[in-house]
């Protein structure tokens, strides 16, 4: 039996299909390609890639507040990117301990903070005057 988290089942084991499958079923999601890496976008901007495969992860492009909060609820899963991409919220997601899911869930939250954040740079571009 696992043992649970609020955030993670532990020994999930979440595959790069996995990965793959359920962001590109999110609504809008498309597959395209950053710096040699699959990535997934919604209105043409990144909210998750496979940047980091080889070392077991996938990343998520989250608030800097929400990394804090799958972070703390789940340091096993959930690390920060190094440097200033991880400061702004990029986040990795250890594959070989999330299950689909957390995966899921995670994907999800990336993908609505893309989608909010399109809505936003969309109405900045659509005042008068500015």
């Amino acid at each position: 039996m696992s043992q649970r988290s609020k955030v993670v089942v532990f020994g999930g084991v979440a595959t790069i299909d996995d990965f793959r499958r359920l962001a590109l079923g999110l609504d809008g999601a498309e597959e395209s390609s950053h710096m040699g890496s699959p990535d997934f976008r919604v209105g043409g901007r990144i909210f998750a890639t496979l940047a980091h495969l080889a070392q077991g992860y996938g990343n998520l492009m989250l608030t800097p507040e929400v990394q804090g909060l799958f972070v703390g609820e789940a340091p096993e899963t959930f690390v920060p990117v190094a440097g200033g991409w991880g400061r702004m919220g990029a986040t990795h997601i250890r594959l070989a301990t999330a299950d689909e899911e957390t995966l899921a869930g995670a994907l999800r939250t990336a993908w609505k903070l893309r989608v909010e954040k399109n809505a936003q740079a969309g109405r900045r571009r659509r005042r008068p005057g500015k």
